[in-house]
């Protein structure tokens, strides 16, 4: 950590020049002494990177920006805040503390947070930023996060003794050669071998994994689950939640949610979903298609039964019905129902979609000739009757 780049020149040029090209000034001549150019354009870099992603930090002065890999797999302020609305107490530990941020974002439901980070330039990065962003009950700790479970921190003090009301993970999603990773056992801290060692001390954990990770999966390995937040924003999943309970053995619930929308999160549990009916049928005169978190959680029948919905095929998840309803997902006006015959479709022009079709977008686009864009979405599916079909549809926003 150079504490050169926190000097007010450098910190008033970092904020005046916020869209400079960092490869370039990496390329140049440094015009700050003690500072060299790849220091500075990965200051310009992470305010990049932070412009979206953690507004807070963008617009603060004196915050100093950890390398992009960091900051890649941080949370984004908007998740952060999410997760932190879940969990509340007296004491939380973060294993993998990282950058900080959600150690941060959820210190104000807790009286004390203590933030653990094996490596020193991470750790040294994320104690400044907290004292400039004032988390005054933030405690840090370096050092291998197990080893100081065990009792090996600096003042003494055994964890192993003291029970905490929640604990936090966010496993290293990247081997060494920085290839990502997506099973649990392949993350760094290897989950499935720690979680009984951590109920010794928390009966609540909560954990942050990739979006790709299989839910059914990762409830049957890891076990105790309580809940599964599936968050997506802007029809993206970004990351799984897991709130797992000590000696917890019931169903999980699974809880979907898109933090770009105004819909509340849609919940449900597998049994639930096992159970749920929904009837098949033609399209109608409206097309719903659940947005990612949905449709990631596995709730095909569920949000069916719940918005009295009927669905198109098994395994073709797009939903319809004679009425327009609020959805949480894209809606549709079904303009034409086709028969598939390839090269006679009447469009030029529109959106191509699959669903349970045994062509791909590109092929479909190549074979009938239509360019990318314009106002008509083009649905490829497999209907119930085992037909292909081509569902024309204008877009209907959601309000």
């Amino acid at each position: 950590m150079n504490k050169q780049l926190l000097t007010s020149d450098i910190q008033d040029f970092l904020f005046k020049n916020p869209d400079l090209d960092p490869l370039a000034v990496s390329l140049g001549k440094s015009p700050f002494p003690g500072v060299s150019p790849g220091e500075l354009a990965g200051q310009l870099s992470g305010r990049k990177k932070a412009r979206a992603k953690l507004p807070f930090w963008y617009a603060q002065a004196g915050i100093y920006y950890p390398p992009l890999l960091n900051l890649e797999q941080a949370s984004s302020e908007r998740t952060g805040r999410y997760k932190a609305s879940l969990i509340q107490g007296d004491t939380l530990l973060d294993l993998t503390g990282g950058s900080g941020i959600d150690t941060f974002l959820m210190r104000e439901a807790f009286r004390e947070v203590h933030y653990m980070e094996r490596n020193p330039d991470l750790a040294q990065i994320a104690a400044h930023n907290f004292k400039v962003l004032g988390g005054k009950n933030i405690r840090v700790h370096q050092g291998d996060a197990l080893a100081l479970l065990q009792g090996d921190l600096a003042e003494g003090k055994a964890f192993n003794q003291s029970a905490f009301d929640w604990i936090y993970l966010d496993p290293s999603r990247r081997k060494k050669n920085r290839s990502k990773v997506f099973l649990l056992e392949d993350c760094e801290p290897p989950l499935p071998e720690i979680l009984p060692e951590l109920f010794k001390v928390s009966e609540n954990i909560m954990i942050k994994t990739s979006p790709m990770l299989d839910i059914t999966g990762g409830i049957r390995l890891m076990r105790n689950v309580r809940e599964v937040h599936i968050v997506a924003v802007g029809n993206e999943v970004r990351e799984l939640v897991w709130l797992l309970q000590k000696d917890y053995a019931q169903d999980a619930e699974r809880i979907a949610v898109d933090l770009k929308t105004n819909f509340p999160p849609f919940r449900f549990y597998a049994s639930q979903e096992v159970l749920a009916e929904a009837p098949f049928s033609v399209p109608m005169e409206y097309l719903y298609e659940p947005n990612a978190a949905i449709l990631k959680a596995g709730g095909f029948k569920s949000i069916a039964a719940r918005f009295h919905l009927n669905k198109i095929h098994l395994h073709t998840h797009l939903y319809t019905s004679d009425a327009c309803i609020a959805f949480p997902g894209r809606r549709f006006k079904i303009l034409k129902n086709l028969e598939y015959k390839p090269g006679k479709l009447p469009y030029t022009k529109a959106n191509v979609s699959t669903r349970n079709f045994p062509e791909s977008v590109a092929t479909l686009r190549k074979r009938n000739r239509i360019k990318d864009g314009g106002e008509t979405y083009l649905f490829f599916v497999r209907s119930f009757d085992e037909s292909l079909r081509v569902l024309a549809c204008q877009r209907i926003e959601n309000t």
